[in-house]
């Protein structure tokens, strides 16, 4: 039997003209996904609902309030963490997000989604996505974005 606890989290998927905002996970071996790309979000505390928590997570990692309308993707279950999946537009250009955890952010095109690596302006390097991150991507563009 697995002594580790499933944590539930909450996750965004936000877009914007055809790419995907993501951040650059800080480079600290002792985090899951080090230097990996992956979606704003976080663990949903007692008494939140995933949506509340997804609102509260994006705010305090990127100062964005989200829409008042977003949608829930899907839920993806591993044996360490149970991903509650929302998404909606970013309707602010970039430079009017502020960056307060990780190590950068950034627009992904859908081909660097498919190739599973995007270069990073400050860690000035290629960095890959997560894996459960892009399959997650791969699973929306091939399932909402497919059929707009």
């Amino acid at each position: 039997m697995n002594n580790q606890q499933t944590h539930h989290v909450a996750i965004a998927i936000l877009y914007r003209d055809n790419k995907f905002l993501m951040q650059l996970r800080d480079n600290i071996p002792t985090i899951i996904y080090p230097g990996y790309w992956a979606f704003f979000g976080g663990h949903i505390e007692p008494g939140e609902t995933p949506e509340v928590a997804v609102r509260r997570e994006v705010l305090e990692e990127i100062s964005y309030t989200l829409p008042a309308k977003i949608a829930q993707f899907g839920c993806y279950n591993s044996e360490t963490a149970v991903r509650h999946v929302f998404h909606a537009p970013l309707e602010v250009d970039l430079n009017q997000l502020v960056l307060a955890e990780g190590w950068d952010m950034g627009l992904l095109t859908p081909e660097d989604i498919r190739n599973g690596s995007c270069y990073s302006a400050v860690a000035r390097e290629v960095r890959p996505l997560g894996p459960v991150h892009q399959q997650i991507l791969l699973d929306f563009m091939k399932s909402v974005i497919g059929n707009r």
